[in-house]
């Protein structure tokens, strides 16, 4: 089945009702439609549509950072990829900026991933009072909850473990997202499972640790063994970063101000 590109505007938009009333998504929209971000899509008049299954394979293998075209089933795209999506280029062009012409190293990718997953939980934070039949909430808080059971956090821990991410959801997003880059940043370098385990045990007062497998930190690693550079410019400008968003009152505020807002 041979796939062929689209944009963003000749996608439809599924769930985007639920996030549209969403300031940060309805930013995040405006600047992937800017960038003239690519999606793969079966090709036109082919028959059936990619299987799940085979598009999630095909983004986790042969995702490439350098054009990021994400593989779809069909011509349509949830619009928490949206956001995910244009979180990666948002990012990604803010380093290179503020990095000069470089290319990004491994801190790079695990920063600009920390941020559009954690950006998955503020979603959580926000659509789960308001609208907890739309699609996002239906699929992904299922999966983050037997994630967490199977880390040993039982159901009812889980739920109130959602309640605290919904009375802070700009706090629940800035504690999981350095989360994710410290515990990245830590595993890459392991060489056994050994080290890998005493690594992840470490994290196990974090409030957020039972979620750590729902993110697929396995394959962010990897990749980032397989193509990240050696980018000194670029893990200066993440140092940087990271530590204004830790000492920011509210990270995702800041992100908002200086990467969303002209």
């Amino acid at each position: 089945m041979p796939l062929q590109s689209r944009t963003l505007d000749q996608l439809i938009i599924d769930d985007e009702a639920a996030v549209s009333g969403i300031e940060a998504y309805r930013l995040l929209k405006t600047a992937l439609r800017r960038s003239n971000q690519r999606f793969l899509v079966p090709a036109t008049g082919d028959a059936g549509t990619v299987s799940w299954d085979r598009a999630l394979f095909l983004n986790l293998t042969f995702w490439n950072a350098a054009d990021g075209a994400d593989v779809l089933c069909d011509e349509h795209i949830p619009a928490d990829v949206v956001a995910h999506v244009a979180w990666h280029h948002v990012v990604g062009r803010a380093i290179t900026g503020l990095g000069g012409p470089c290319q990004m190293g491994a801190a790079a990718l695990f920063f600009s991933e920390s941020i559009a997953s954690a950006f998955d939980l503020y979603l959580i934070a926000r659509l789960l009072p308001v609208t907890p039949d739309c699609d996002f909430i239906a699929t992904q808080l299922p999966i983050m909850a037997e994630a967490a059971e199977q880390a040993g956090l039982p159901a009812a821990g889980f739920a109130a473990l959602i309640e605290e991410v919904v009375r802070q959801p700009e706090q629940s997003f800035e504690d999981l997202r350095g989360l994710l880059l410290d515990a990245l940043t830590a595993l890459l370098p392991c060489g056994s499972a050994g080290e890998a385990v005493a690594v992840l045990e470490g994290f196990s007062g974090h409030r957020f640790e039972p979620l750590l497998h729902h993110f697929q930190l396995s394959n962010w690693i990897l990749y980032a063994r397989a193509y990240a550079v050696t980018s000194p410019a670029s893990d200066q400008a993440v140092r940087a970063l990271d530590t204004t968003l830790r000492q920011s009152p509210d990270a995702l505020n800041w992100l908002i101000e200086h990467w969303l807002t002209d």
